[in-house]
Formats: structure tokens, C-alpha cells, sequence
């Protein structure tokens, strides 16, 4: 009798505070919702319900709805549901519905659509909940920009994962069966020899930023990258292939300076593409490849080619080549 009492008393202590981490749950998002709208964002929702018990805090808001005017960005969706365990609420689970997403900036809108779309989110102690690691995984998704397929894969798997300094964090990203959409593949000049899906989509690399990623970052300011040790890119789409790995410092204004190793498999046909999509002048095309021709040879095989991207001052170069100005890394 002892026994049950006091297993009734535990179930009764559980239950009162299952229920009180619940409504501070939904406060806090009920009121970050309102703190967003008073900093002039649009952030909306329809309802917000809860459930999960014993074991977990399961909370759907349905229709949620976000704009920030400072940077154009805006993200509406059917429904999302945040779960955590009951014990524990720093280890998110984040669903987000199979129905289409619309992202916009400004006003292009992107509509996303993907399967089984989860991000699993682990956040250090304290109000500030920094993040320690993220994983983002999904089946079968895509992006339409209008009535056409901008691309698309049969799988993603993503992770974030901060490592023994708080600003640096490791990227894993892979993406299976990534296929460029009509769009896409006319940027790119993609001959009908090209297959629709990409053999291998990888990426390996290293970036320290300002700061750490924390809920600042979608509060207040993005954290902006200043340094990116790129370990690994490997992207094969049928007969051709590129590899690049190399490190990079950025400035407060985003320019990088430093240089990126370039391993490019059959690279005259990707020349008689840029040349195509318009990128490289027919002019400078048989001067271009007279050049990397010869790096080329210097290799020891004439159809693969070991150069390099050099940024230096807001300029880029391919090896010995200028291209132009360089793209800035800011983090919008």
C-alpha cells in the first residue's frame, strides 16, 4: 500500500510538472511569436496545440507564418510540430508538413516540397541556447520556382556540429540522386548526354563565424562566416567531375582572400559549357584552353585538369586566369 502511494504521489508530481513545462512551452512561443511582432516582423499562426504526454512535449502550430522586412525573407508552411523530451527541452525535434513550403525573398518565391523533412536540434544550457548540433534529413524533395522543378534529389542529409571553439562548426551535406531542373541545366548549358541526376553531390568542410549560432541568429543578426576550410566538394554528373578543397579568410565586408584547389575531370567539355551558358567569351575560350591545356599536360593526363580558384582583393582567378569580381559571403 506503501508502495502504491507513493508511486501515485510520483505520477501525480510527473503530471503536475509535465503540465507546467507544457504551458511555459507554449507561452514561450506564443510570446516569441508577439516579441517578432513588435520588432515589426509578420509572425502569425492559426492555433497551437500540444500533447506528447508522459514521455515527450509534442507542439504543432499550424499555419505559421514569418517575415522579417530587413531582409525581404519570408516563410510560410501548413503546419509545424517542435517535440522534446519532457525531461529535457534543450533536444528539439522539428517536422515540418509534406504539403508545399513557400519561401520568398523579396519578391521571388521558391515553394519546397519534400518528404519526411526533419531538422534534429541540440542546444547548450541557458537562455541563450546556443547550438551544438543540428541535422537536417529528408527523403524525396524538390523546389519549384512557378509551374517548373528548379531541382530536386531523392534524399538529403545535412549536419551542423560545433566543435571545441563556439564559433566554428563542422558542414556534412550530402545529397542523393540531386537533379538540376530545365532551368538549371540551360544555366549550365547541359548537353541531352548529361544524365537527369547527379552520380555524387558531397560536401566536407569547416567554417568559423563572428559568433556563435544561437537564437540571436534568427532574432537579431545572422552570424557571418569569417574563415572556411573547405575539405571536401565532390560533385560527379556523368562524365564530368569536380573536386575542390582549399581555405578561405573573409573580411567584415565578405570578401575572401586565399585559394581553393580545383581537381576538374573531361574540363574541355565544362569550358565548351561556360562558353555556352554564356559565362566565358567565345573570344577568350581557345586562349583559355591553350593555357589550362597545357597545365593540363603537365599533369600527366590531358583530360583532367589540377588548377586553382585564387580570391585576392574582391577578385577571382582561375589559376593564372582573372574572371572577375568575387562573390561576397554574407549570410543574408
Amino acid at each position: 500500500m506503501r508502495v502504491m502511494k507513493l508511486l501515485m504521489a510520483g505520477v501525480l508530481l510527473w503530471s503536475l510538472y509535465w503540465f507546467a513545462a507544457g504551458w511555459g512551452l507554449r507561452s514561450g512561443i506564443s510570446g516569441w511569436f508577439s516579441e517578432q511582432q513588435r520588432q515589426g516582423w509578420q509572425a502569425e499562426y492559426s492555433t497551437l496545440s500540444s500533447g506528447g504526454y508522459p514521455s515527450t512535449h509534442t507542439i504543432r502550430i499550424t499555419q505559421p507564418t514569418l517575415a522579417d522586412p530587413g531582409t525581404g525573407t519570408a516563410w510560410r508552411a501548413d503546419w509545424l510540430e517542435i517535440e522534446s523530451p519532457a525531461i529535457w527541452p534543450g533536444r528539439q525535434t522539428l517536422r515540418f508538413a509534406p504539403s508545399p513550403q513557400r519561401l520568398s525573398y523579396f519578391d521571388k518565391t521558391m515553394v519546397i516540397v519534400a518528404k519526411d523533412l526533419q531538422a534534429q536540434l541540440l542546444m547548450a544550457p541557458g537562455l541563450a541556447l546556443e547550438l551544438e548540433e543540428m541535422e537536417l534529413t529528408s527523403t524525396v524533395w524538390e523546389i519549384k520556382d512557378g509551374d517548373r522543378t528548379a531541382m530536386g534529389a531523392d534524399s538529403l542529409h545535412l549536419t551542423m556540429t560545433q566543435s571545441d571553439s563556439p564559433e566554428r562548426y563542422q558542414l556534412l551535406g550530402t545529397a542523393t540522386g540531386f537533379a538540376p531542373g530545365a532551368k538549371l541545366r540551360e544555366l549550365l548549358a547541359a548537353t541531352d548526354a548529361l544524365p537527369d541526376s547527379f552520380d555524387t553531390l558531397a560536401l566536407d568542410m569547416e567554417v568559423t563565424f563572428d559568433t556563435a549560432w544561437d537564437r540571436a541568429a534568427l532574432e537579431l543578426h545572422r552570424p557571418q562566416p569569417r574563415q572556411i576550410s573547405l575539405r571536401l566538394a565532390d560533385a560527379h554528373w556523368g562524365e564530368l567531375r569536380l573536386k575542390a578543397t582549399g581555405d578561405l579568410d573573409i573580411n567584415e565586408a565578405g570578401l575572401a582572400n586565399g585559394k581553393i584547389s580545383l581537381k576538374v575531370e573531361n574540363w574541355r567539355k565544362m569550358l565548351v559549357m561556360a562558353e555556352d551558358a554564356g559565362v566565358l567569351p567565345a573570344s577568350a575560350r581557345d586562349g583559355i584552353e591553350r593555357v589550362m591545356g597545357l597545365f593540363a599536360g603537365l599533369g600527366g593526363n590531358p583530360h583532367d585538369l589540377d588548377t586553382q580558384l585564387n580570391f585576392r582583393n574582391g577578385h577571382i582567378a582561375l589559376g593564372p586566369i582573372p574572371l572577375g569580381p568575387a562573390p561576397r559571403f554574407i549570410l543574408r
